[in-house]
């Protein structure tokens, strides 16, 4: 029984390993660039060769030349981490094929084996895609792959080739030699890290495992501020106090309460990773152990003073002095002009230039490709609407904390707000009173990321934090993974 039970245990652990199995090109690697000289070389040859005869330009010239090169420039510049993205130019070059079996007169020639071989085409770029992404992780499938439609090409030009005329040949032969070089350049990523497939954003990997009801609430459940929850708490701030007075004793002069709750927070990702996920596109996104704090900051603190937003990446290993580190410099680099000059706000200046019907239509396009997530990375990156958390504080304003809506544009899945310090006076069991202060902090949180459960273990493993914030000088020695 024993034995059966570490079988199927193993075979499990194989097949999630196959699952997970990532492939990857280097531009370190010789037979990466050595395929990158016969695709050119075969866009070339086409150019030369089949150009210029009365053909079909989009079909036999276009068409496999924009395969070859945009095989190219995937592998070379992104074929790090999105070498499945080649299953484009594979299936652009399958369509190629396509094109020609289908206009060849198999009416009249062999219209059997001509509708087979459209069948077989569709069943190639199924295989290069499963194995590409891993679902099928034996590479040597590949080389049979790219080699059928060549010989097919040949066999339907067979007397060419028997009169000696093999030049026509050259460019379907450098693309498919080019291929199958690919194939040797493939490696297998063994760091254990996630790495992106089909599906994924540039800025989160899809939860492909949820359950039924999960995977189905986002497309019931649209717009995010009508599936926000609000949650209220209240935490006594002694020990608090006593850790930012020492903290200040060692030369951080302007560690505050908001590097605490932040660095608590980033502590209870750590042990709640769903806590870090968010909407997009009605699909679930985990953005793993990126942990991005959004922040507005003014330049001073009155009525006339500009402010603007930025954003910081922290991590579930950073320790509160990390997070104090990482808060200062970037605020730092905001206030050292006059003006306001981020990123996003330059951005802002130049929408503001275009008339407002133009405007909408630009802003509807915007929130298309992040619906779509095709959404260019930079302009996540400079988006606040787009993170893991937003926290404000209404203590430097002198008011109590507010619920903060969350934002339709975007994807920010949670928003935090504190107050300023307040004392209360409280009875003890024996009768004495005592007085004690608090700060009070209000969530409005997206519903759809994770069930009440789970929201209300993370804030009493949060609270209990809050109390012992000596912790968050320790990096965790566990980092818990979302499920996949």
């Amino acid at each position: 029984m024993f034995f059966v039970a570490n079988y199927v245990e193993s075979m499990y652990n194989n097949i999630v390993m196959e699952r997970n199995t990532r492939f990857y090109v280097s531009i370190k690697n010789a037979f990466t660039w050595l395929m990158a000289v016969c695709l050119v070389c075969s866009a070339v040859a086409r150019i030369l060769i089949v150009g210029g005869k009365g053909t079909d330009v989009w079909c036999q010239i276009v068409l496999p030349i924009a395969a070859a090169l945009l095989y190219v420039l995937i592998a070379l510049l992104d074929g790090k981490e999105h070498f499945y993205r080649t299953a484009v130019p594979v299936w652009m070059n399958l369509v190629y094929y396509g094109i020609i079996f289908w206009k060849f007169d198999f009416v009249h020639y062999d219209a059997l084996i001509g509708w087979l071989f459209i069948v077989v085409l569709l069943f190639l770029a199924v295989i290069y895609n499963q194995v590409c992404t891993g679902k099928r992780p034996f590479t040597w499938l590949l080389i049979p792959l790219h080699l059928a439609p060549l010989a097919a090409y040949a066999y339907i030009h067979r007397n060419f080739l028997l009169e000696g005329n093999y030049r026509f040949l050259l460019p379907d032969a450098l693309m498919a030699l080019g291929l199958i070089i690919a194939v040797f350049a493939m490696r297998i990523h063994t760091d254990g890290e996630y790495h992106p497939t089909w599906g994924d954003r540039s800025d989160g990997r899809k939860i492909r495992t949820l359950a039924p009801m999960a995977q189905i609430t986002a497309f019931f459940q649209v717009e995010r501020n009508t599936c926000s929850n609000l949650f209220e708490e209240s935490f006594e701030i002694s020990h608090i106090e006593r850790y930012i007075r020492q903290k200040r004793k060692e030369g951080y002069t302007d560690f505050g309460i908001n590097h605490v709750l932040l660095a608590a927070y980033v502590r209870g990702v750590a042990k709640y990773p769903q806590l870090n996920r968010f909407i997009s596109g009605q699909k679930v996104y985990s953005r793993g152990n990126d942990i991005q704090y959004s922040m507005v900051v003014k330049k001073e603190m009155t009525i006339e003073s500009p402010d603007t937003s930025f954003k910081v990446h922290l991590s579930p290993y950073d320790t509160a002095i990390d997070i104090y580190n990482k808060m200062n410099a970037a605020v730092e680099d905001v206030k050292k002009s006059m003006e306001l000059d981020s990123s996003l706000d330059s951005v802002i200046q130049y929408l503001n230039m275009i008339p407002s019907v133009v405007l909408k239509f630009v802003v509807w396009l915007l929130k298309l490709l992040d619906y779509f997530g095709l959404l260019p990375k930079f302009l996540l990156e400079l988006s606040p609407f787009h993170g893991s958390l937003f926290f404000t504080s209404m203590g430097s304003l002198g008011i109590p904390p507010i619920y903060h809506h969350l934002y339709d544009f975007g994807n920010l899945p949670v928003f935090g707000a504190f107050g300023c310090k307040r004392r209360a006076l409280e009875v003890q069991e024996d009768g004495s009173v005592v007085q004690r202060k608090y700060v009070d902090m209000k969530f409005v949180l997206d519903e759809r990321i994770v069930d009440g459960y789970y929201y209300a273990v993370f804030f009493k493993y949060y609270r209990s934090l809050l109390r012992h914030p000596e912790i968050l000088d320790i990096p965790p020695e566990v980092v818990n993974r979302d499920i996949d």
